[in-house]
């Protein structure tokens, strides 16, 4: 029997070990899609305990302990840090297949030198001595990206953000590692969602823009996003519930944007057919200023009505949804390629079951001078398990390059979740291991190698074009 969480954990051949611990384990991290805050880098953050850290605003955590049957008060209300992390304690040996489990493991082990499970009876003395080495100096938030060995964080802006943070990091030599924001202009999409005109005078007076018709729209647009340019920006992130694909005339989406402004009702069809001439501007804009596109679909969101009006969204409440719009992704991918336009783009589904078409769909659609221009993203959120990786690069290996895969990105909220960088490229060595031994792909170290090495950093730095 192998140890719990032994240095071997995942790996369990001779190839997949030395893949591994020689090759992977070494590489920095790129963390190119993720939630956490630059103005808690800049200020580097010292965290008062171990729920501070660990359990707030993590609804992968938050999901597990509801399961559980446990009062709200313990999980996002007014329980005290230490009751809340000994209720999350008392609840996580049930989660035994959960990736949560295996992460918060790996967390503990590879921040806090915690080597016991993590259970009712431990939880005392993980409390106490987590917080103990909280407060060395090395804990601080850049202290804790230091020792995950991060070299860039793509934090999630939206266009109306001042990015004042960004701004201060970008000034301050004594920050090492490289912070930019990434672009997330979904709120100036969704032309049939509660707020959209507010935002939109949010938006007119960020870009110094009177907002009027669909041309100034753009124009504030594109203007937002030069100042994420200046500040670095390498990606846009979209989470939209599908990818609409409907053209319309010019003329008749001026129409709809300014109907829109006076709050008249806008049916389906139009605000389709306004989603996509927006996604178009910005996919040109990207194309323009060499931005990656981050395309997140098929999430069913805020099911509980009742705890979204207590909590708001991003606390636990979202689900799988079944969305069909693969011809509308190729059918926005070509036409963007038609006029040379298109830019390197990355696709997510929620939808496990979109891994084949969707790493089929970029097939379609690569250009010369990038390795796999178009990629088929890593697993995300429900997929992000030991299971959703395997079937994500397995699929990615039967249907295109995983060689040119650009691996793993936290998409966490959290500074002490890059070890899951570590569990992803655990499974990737056991999964190429696994066809090296069973003699589907020769056992040449050095190529297989290069290849660990290539998905778990070099190749995300050279898609991004990072001079890191």
């Amino acid at each position: 029997m192998k140890k719990f969480m032994g240095e071997n954990f995942l790996l369990n051949t001779d190839t997949a070990k030395t893949l591994y611990h020689h090759y992977a384990a070494k590489m920095p991290i790129i963390d190119y899609h993720c939630h956490i805050s630059p103005k808690e880098i800049y200020e580097d953050l010292r965290f008062e305990n171990i729920t501070r850290a660990w359990l707030g605003g993590d609804h992968y955590k938050w999901r597990l302990i509801r399961a559980c049957g446990v009062p709200e008060k313990y999980i996002t209300g007014d329980a005290s840090d230490k009751e809340k992390f000994l209720k999350f304690a008392e609840c996580l040996p049930r989660a035994i297949g959960n990736p949560v489990y295996h992460w918060c493991h790996l967390e503990l082990k590879t921040y806090f030198k915690f080597d016991k499970p993590l259970n009712a009876d431990t939880a005392e003395e993980c409390w106490e001595h987590c917080n103990r080495i909280l407060k060395k100096p090395e804990f601080s938030v850049r202290g804790l990206i230091k020792q995950s060995n991060v070299v860039l964080i793509g934090t999630t802006d939206d266009p109306i953000d001042s990015l004042e943070w960004h701004e201060k990091i970008k000034q301050d030599a004594s920050i090492k590692v490289k912070v930019v924001p990434s672009y997330r202009p979904d709120k100036a999409i969704n032309i049939d969602k509660e707020g959209f005109v507010e935002y939109i005078g949010k938006l007119a007076v960020a870009a110094d823009i009177s907002i009027t018709d669909f041309a100034s729209l753009k124009a504030a647009i594109s203007k937002t996003l030069e100042k994420f340019v200046a500040l670095g920006c390498k990606a846009s992130d979209h989470g939209i519930e599908g990818i609409p694909f409907v053209q319309a005339t010019e003329e008749k989406v001026d129409e709809i944007f300014k109907r829109a402004l006076t709050g008249s009702f806008i049916c389906h069809q139009e605000a389709d057919e306004y989603k996509t001439a927006v996604l178009m501007h910005l996919a040109k804009e990207y194309h323009k200023h060499d931005i990656a596109m981050q395309l997140h679909y098929s999430a069913l969101r805020n099911n509980n009505t009742r705890m979204f009006k207590q909590l708001g969204p991003d606390t636990g409440y979202d689900a799988i949804a079944t969305v069909s719009c693969v011809a509308n992704i190729a059918a926005f991918l070509n036409a963007l390629e038609l006029s040379d336009q298109l830019p390197k783009t990355i696709l997510y589904s929620l939808n496990g079951v979109d891994n084949e078409v969707l790493a089929v769909i970029a097939g379609c659609f690569q250009g010369e001078g990038v390795r796999s221009k178009i990629q088929h993203g890593s697993a995300w959120w429900f997929n992000d398990t030991k299971l959703g990786m395997i079937e994500q690069m397995s699929t990615l290996a039967d249907v295109g390059v995983l060689g040119n895969f650009i691996g793993m990105l936290t998409d966490s909220r959290s500074f002490l979740s890059y070890p899951r960088h570590a569990y992803f490229r655990r499974i990737l060595c056991e999964l190429i291991g696994n066809w090296v031994e069973n003699g589907e792909y020769p056992d040449d170290m050095k190529q297989l190698g290069e290849l660990v090495q290539d998905i778990s950093y070099n190749n995300a730095r050279e898609y991004f074009n990072l001079n890191i």
